[in-house]
């Protein structure tokens, strides 16, 4: 009998019983003086002991403010030193951080304002071509629980002065007074429909998470580590801070936004010993100018996460930017997020050909959609996770949490997957994803990894759209490396006889880019809207298919 598709991370590491403060506390008294937050655009570097003094000012503020515990406290900003400072010091009060996507406009801010009840908001003046000022000044009158609000770029330092007004033993009872299970940190899904929702973390879910993600990445203290995506997610500020800060490591913070040149230039200057990106980050950098002229010889390792990596990049960066040991994480915002995690010393097959194992004390299996039974290894079937990673729950939105946390505290994915024998987890699809094509079921995953080994390509996304006769068709966007030209008709001559007829894209598109939300995933539904509208499908998007 074929084993079951299920596995627990077993492991002597115990989880850290500690809150984020708590475990910052003990990192600053190992490493006082090392370098703990560098960023560089701002011109900003921190020890570890320049960092707590900073925390414990923003929070004594903060204090001075009524900040209680449980109160929401916003920060809508891109990457910058204030942000680090915020995510700590509301941690060592026992607020709940409610990270704002940097692109939020007016009627997302003032949703994630009114569903978190956020009372005190930190935000940068503009970014980019949005003037946060202003849209926080247009939406604030109709978000009674905000009460106060400071521009990064001009209040800080003053709000900095107001630490004056409380002493040290007050900070230290709130900190006492604090356990590991509470909630302090509200992230908000970029969901594909409906109104976002907002994971609740707790200090257990994230340190915890971070902890081990360092852990299996080998941290030190004398490690450096490029962290170019956003602290708003999971992934800067999780995998990203917390990892580095858990290990006394430090942060290295490019630019306010994902900068290619900027990127490079930091791994470089800084010395780093490690880099984190999607995989859109990493083909930026392998094609930007400044790539040849760059110093790699610091990296050793690495995270690609945030959409499934494809192999031929994965290659790349081993081979070319030298990050030997660079690993695949896979997870989501509501399981803190990581689940599972390539080792560095995997072999160079299955890093590149899985999302790895299962993370130290979590449970995955996976299961038949429609019966909920676990399936046998090798089977495809829904991925779901649980164990001291799973969010508490939707904010205010039990209904939401009940539909994806069900009785036995098991997260549902929504991701297709199968599991090897070792245990190796690989991601085929999202069951919204899967193209379903005469019924045949089609995984866009499949397609574009071979879509990858052709000489011509740079990036290709797979698609269904709407079609009369077979209820939907593939579709591929592609785009093509510089100054490379083929055609639709060449490429479709490509994959015959390499991959079933069915799995063939119908229509072929040509880009410069793609839909991509601010953390670099490819956004599919807007590829089937527009795709959609463009081949005239609309009539056939309405046939409804068993």
């Amino acid at each position: 009998m074929a084993a079951s598709s299920y596995v627990h991370g077993a492991t002597d590491a115990p989880l850290l019983g500690e809150t984020v403060g708590e475990n910052l506390r003990a990192t600053v008294e190992r490493f006082p003086e090392r370098d703990a937050l560098v960023v560089c655009d701002q011109g900003f570097r921190a020890s570890y002991r320049q960092l707590w003094d900073l925390t414990t000012r923003l929070a004594l503020a903060l204090l001075a403010h009524g900040i209680a515990r449980g109160d929401r406290v916003g920060i809508w900003a891109p990457n910058r030193y204030e942000w680090v400072v915020t995510q700590y010091a509301t941690a060592r009060i026992g607020a709940i951080l409610v990270n704002v996507n940097p692109a939020y406009r007016a009627h997302e801010l003032e949703y994630a304002l009114k569903q978190s009840g956020i009372r005190f908001l930190l935000h940068a003046r503009r970014f980019r071509s949005a003037d946060y000022a202003a849209i926080v000044g247009s939406v604030r009158a109709g978000c009674p629980a905000l009460t106060e609000t400071v521009v990064l770029d001009d209040g800080w330092d003053a709000l900095l002065e107001e630490s004056a007004a409380v002493d040290d033993a007050t900070l230290a009872e709130r900190e006492a007074s604090l356990r590991f299970d509470d909630p302090i940190n509200i992230q908000y899904t970029s969901g594909t429909t409906g109104a976002p929702k907002g994971a609740t973390l707790s200090h257990h879910n994230i340190l915890n998470n971070g902890y081990f993600c360092g852990e299996i990445l080998g941290y030190t203290e004398a490690d450096r580590i490029a962290v170019p995506v956003p602290f708003y997610h999971c992934f800067g500020m999780v995998i990203g801070n917390l990892a580095c800060t858990s290990h006394g490591s430090c942060i290295v913070v490019p630019s306010e936004g994902f900068d290619p040149a900027a990127t490079l230039a930091a791994v470089e200057k800084e010395r780093c010993t490690s880099i984190y990106g999607v995989p859109t980050m990493f083909i930026a950098q392998l094609n930007h100018a400044d790539f040849d002229r760059t110093d790699f010889s610091s990296l050793r390792t690495g995270v690609m996460a945030g959409s499934p990596c494809p192999i031929e990049v994965m290659k790349q960066v081993r081979e070319r930017m030298n990050v030997r040991e660079i690993t695949i994480c896979y997870g989501m915002t509501e399981t803190s997020p990581v689940s599972t995690q390539t080792r560095v010393d995997d072999s160079v097959e299955r890093r590149v050909s899985s999302v790895g194992r299962i993370h130290p004390h979590a449970e995955i299996k996976v299961i038949d959609p429609e019966t909920g039974r676990v399936v046998p290894r090798g089977t495809s079937g829904e991925l779901c996770t649980r164990g001291y990673c799973v969010m508490l729950g939707y904010w205010d939105d039990p209904k939401a949490t009940a539909v994806a946390i069900d009785e036995a505290r098991w997260m549902h994915t929504g991701d297709l997957a199968t599991m090897d024998g070792d245990g190796y987890v690989r991601i085929v699809g999202r069951i919204k994803d899967m193209i379903i094509r005469g019924g045949e079921n089609v995984y866009p995953r499949e397609v574009e990894e071979f879509l990858y080994t052709h000489p011509d390509i740079e990036d290709a996304q797979v698609i269904g759209v709407p079609s009369a006769r077979y209820g939907e068709e593939v579709m591929a966007w592609v785009r093509l490396k510089a100054g490379a030209a083929v055609t639709g008709e060449q490429l479709r001559a490509f994959c015959h006889g390499e991959i079933a007829t069915y799995k063939i894209p119908r229509y072929w598109k040509f880009v410069e880019s793609f839909p991509l939300t601010v953390t670099g995933k490819v956004q599919k539904y807007k590829m089937r809207e527009i795709s959609t509208a463009e081949l005239k499908l609309t009539a056939a998007a309405g046939i409804e298919t068993a």
